[in-house]
């Protein structure tokens, strides 16, 4: 057999051995142990051995030497030179990155607003799931990046959730976890230009799905789209009028794939890369010129009422005052609609004949219908609702709409016998509130001759589904309202964010929309997602009239609906189908071989 050194040792007999040696070199080893045979060697390291054995096994070896290479060796694991990292640091610091990495996208959003950010901010994580040491650890950083990314996107659902909001980032972080594995499949190994081509599509297809996935209202909702952090782009704003906010993430997402071919790869995967950023460039461009903006055609004027922060016992009667007053500041401007906030009349008008009157009196006094939000149990049905109420002259008109969509843990307890619990350490709902079952698109009475003002409905973040809006303006709907109130989030990202959904909710329809709240961030967006007049922040209290632009016609992304999700799904089916075919399959040569583990010091290790 080979000894540890090199050299080969000749059995004489067995019983016993003995090894001796000379020689002059640069070390000098003495081995003592127990084996079966007798042997002489020379070799290049001077060297005297001897050994008796006994069949036990069991071996010690020493050395000494002279010279400038003078060397020990002990198979009690002492060895000289740079130690390795350990691999458990290593993963660790790896699932850091992955944490970090995944939540870095959130900077483009508001109030951040680094909107420019969200082009290049994958790259970091892309570059980690490339070079993941196996498809398993990749899908793991899929998932530990999707975890830090839910928690920054919604940091500031914590003053509500608490330590709940960790657990709702590690379930709807299992959506990146196939993504992951995606990325590496695409990206890893060195790909051939065909694979890269193929990445620039595949790897924005699958982010595409888990927007889908996340835009369920059990799973919270599409908020967060990463596309929605361009809403005051207007190359995006025209992008989303075609195919919706998918399109403008499809494209953000394809944008940072090519960029992370840029950095890594061969030159011929960096040319894949650079032609990707040019189709992309090019896919915009086309867009903005050939697609024309929504053409105006007259305008409403249309005033907000913001009261500002009420909280306490007597909030709900203090909200309703303070609108009262601002509303009555309205009087003589000549407006065709006021709009109130979400849960701006805490009780149910049927049964608070009186408050109904006082609305109708401040109808009379300023000449126009106000549309105003109800949170409170029904008289007529049992349970509590929230719900959009017009109030005409005479009183309330009939038109009302209750909301369909409510907001997970905030409005009702997901599976309330299991989750219940959450109630005892966050603020959420302590009763279930219950659902309307359609849109309701509410008409104003004609004024001057014109014809009269058809109002879409939302409340709160029903304005983030874009399927919501788009169904009101098929329904004929001329304006998009949402009522809303954040107070709860006040002072954290959350208002300005909310309020830009509106901005994609517009372009997308080609329908001006208000964002009415009670405590800011209320804003206006005209028919194709640019703001119109100035936003009320969550520091004032009043009441603001702004000319709102109307239009007509259909957009793209209203004619033919979510075409990019299917289209994303297209991809995939096809990816599986190829890979199935073997059509991108990695030469042999090129597939990972795993290498050979042994333990240190193992009869296996020395013998090689």
């Amino acid at each position: 057999m080979r000894n540890p050194f090199g050299r080969r040792d000749s059995a004489a007999a067995p019983g016993s051995d003995t090894n001796t040696g000379t020689g002059t070199g640069s070390g000098a080893d003495t081995a003592t142990g127990s084996g079966a045979g007798a042997g002489t060697g020379t070799g290049s390291g001077a060297g005297t051995g001897n050994g008796t054995g006994n069949g036990t096994g069991s071996r010690a070896d020493t050395g000494a030497g002279t010279g400038a290479g003078a060397r020990a060796d002990r198979d009690t694991g002492a060895r000289t030179g740079p130690r390795p990292v350990p691999v458990t640091s290593h993963r660790a610091a790896r699932a850091v990155l992955a944490v970090v990495a995944g939540a870095l996208p959130a900077l483009a959003f508001p109030e951040a607003g680094l909107w420019w950010l969200a082009y290049v901010a994958l790259v970091p994580w892309l570059l980690l799931l490339r070079t993941a040491p196996t498809a398993r650890r990749a899908a793991l950083e899929g998932w530990l990046g999707g975890v830090g990314f839910v928690l920054a996107v919604h940091q500031w659902l914590m003053p509500s959730l608490h330590v709940f909001i960790l657990v709702i980032a590690a379930l709807l972080g299992l959506l990146w976890l196939p993504w992951g594995w995606l990325v590496r499949a695409m990206l890893g190994d060195g790909p051939s230009g065909l694979r890269a081509a193929a990445a620039i599509l595949v790897i924005p297809s699958g982010w595409l799905l888990i927007e889908l996935a996340r835009s369920w209202e059990g799973l919270g909702g599409p908020w967060g789209l990463l596309g929605a952090s361009q809403w005051q782009i207007a190359p995006a704003l025209r992008l989303a009028s075609v195919g919706g906010v998918w399109l403008v993430s499809l494209l953000v997402v394809a944008v940072n794939t090519a960029v992370a071919l840029l950095v890594v790869s061969t030159a011929a995967v960096r040319l894949t890369g650079l032609v990707g950023l040019v189709v992309c460039a090019l896919t915009v461009g086309v867009v903005w010129w050939g697609v024309a903006p929504p053409r105006e055609q007259g305008t409403a004027r249309i005033a907000v009422v913001q009261p500002g922060v009420y909280d306490g016992v007597a909030g709900a009667e203090q909200r309703f005052a303070r609108g009262e007053e601002l509303t009555r500041e309205l009087a003589g401007q000549d407006v065709d609609l006021v709009v109130w906030g979400e849960s701006s009349v805490g009780a149910d008008l049927t049964a608070r004949t009186d408050l109904a009157a006082r609305l109708s009196a401040l109808s009379r006094a300023v000449d126009a219908p106000i549309l105003v939000n109800v949170d409170a149990r029904r008289s007529d049905r049992p349970g509590i609702f929230k719900s959009s109420v017009l109030i005409g002259p005479q009183g309330p008109t009939g038109d009302r709409y209750d909301k369909m969509r409510l907001v997970p843990f905030g409005e009702y307890i997901p599976a309330r016998p299991v989750l219940g619990w959450v109630t005892s350490v966050g603020k959420a709902a302590g009763e279930d509130r219950r659902r309307g079952t359609e849109p309701v698109v509410m008409t104003l009475p004609p004024e001057d001759g014109r014809p009269p003002l058809r109002i879409g409905p939302l409340v709160c973040f029903e304005s983030a589904f874009p399927d919501m809006s788009r169904r009101l303006t098929r329904d004929g709907a001329d304006v998009l309202v949402a009522q809303s109130a954040t107070s709860t989030f006040q002072n954290s990202w959350a208002p300005a964010q909310h309020a830009s959904l509106a901005a994609l909710r517009a372009a997308e329809s080609g329908r001006p929309m208000v964002h009415a709240t009670l405590t800011g961030v209320s804003a206006v967006y005209a028919p194709d997602g640019g703001r119109v007049g100035a936003p009320l922040g969550t520091d004032r209290s009043a009441a603001a009239v702004y000319d709102v632009p109307l239009a007509r016609g259909t957009t793209g992304y209203v004619r033919y609906g979510d075409w990019v999700l299917y289209g994303a799904l297209s991809v995939l089916a096809a990816l599986c189908a190829a890979e199935g075919m073997g059509a991108l399959r990695r030469p042999a040569s090129e597939l990972r071989v795993p290498r050979a583990r042994t333990a240190r010091g193992s009869r296996g290790r020395r013998e090689r």
